[in-house]
């Protein structure tokens, strides 16, 4: 089966390539042609990852998925959320998320906070979501190299490390997305 990963995130595509069983071959953007950026103007998590979805498989008639990811934090009354990617500003810098979001945090001592994916699948078959939810809580500061986002200041419940300083098998095995994804190819298969 051919599907297509409606993101122009090449961190995501990489993660999402390793988690994505061999009997789907999986397609970027570029590999259909479509390089225009997608506007996200949803509310919520949810209608991003369907505003994605249903963009790439009007125009362009492929199975497709998108996702969108949400970090949720307890304290900040789950803010960032749906602005995650832009929560400092338009230019979706991530150092300057991650120093807004460890700013606003300073005066709570509640740092629990969860991170939240959605998948929107669009098919010749019909439309469908899948959710998954990692918790944990946010960190004093950045720690670890690997991953992308606000992977160096959210460490997952039950482990001493950031998602920044897991290996990315670890990482895939608990994450929010991989949780999704695992939901996903269970679907397809």
């Amino acid at each position: 089966m051919k599907l297509v990963f409606a993101t122009h995130n090449l961190n995501k595509l990489a993660e999402v390539k390793k988690i994505i069983p061999n009997h789907i071959e999986l397609l970027s953007l570029e590999d259909i042609g479509c390089t225009e950026a997608i506007e996200e103007y949803g509310k919520t998590i949810e209608e991003n990852a369907m505003i994605k979805a249903a963009y790439v498989y009007n125009t362009y008639n492929v199975n497709c998925f998108a996702d969108d990811t949400g970090l949720e934090v307890e304290a900040l009354e789950n803010a960032p959320g749906v602005y995650s990617a832009r929560y400092a500003g338009p230019q979706k810098d991530t150092n300057a998320n991650m120093d807004k979001v460890l700013e606003e945090l300073k005066p709570h001592e509640n740092r629990s906070a969860r991170f939240k994916t959605i998948i929107a699948l669009y098919t010749h078959e019909g439309k469908n979501l899948f959710e998954g939810i990692v918790d944990g809580i946010i960190t004093n500061d950045k720690r670890g190299d690997k991953g992308f986002g606000y992977d160096p200041i959210f460490q997952p419940d039950g482990y001493s490390k950031t998602f920044a300083e897991l290996t990315s098998k670890e990482k895939n095995n608990i994450s929010h997305r991989g949780k999704a994804m695992k939901k996903l190819t269970d679907y397809l298969k």
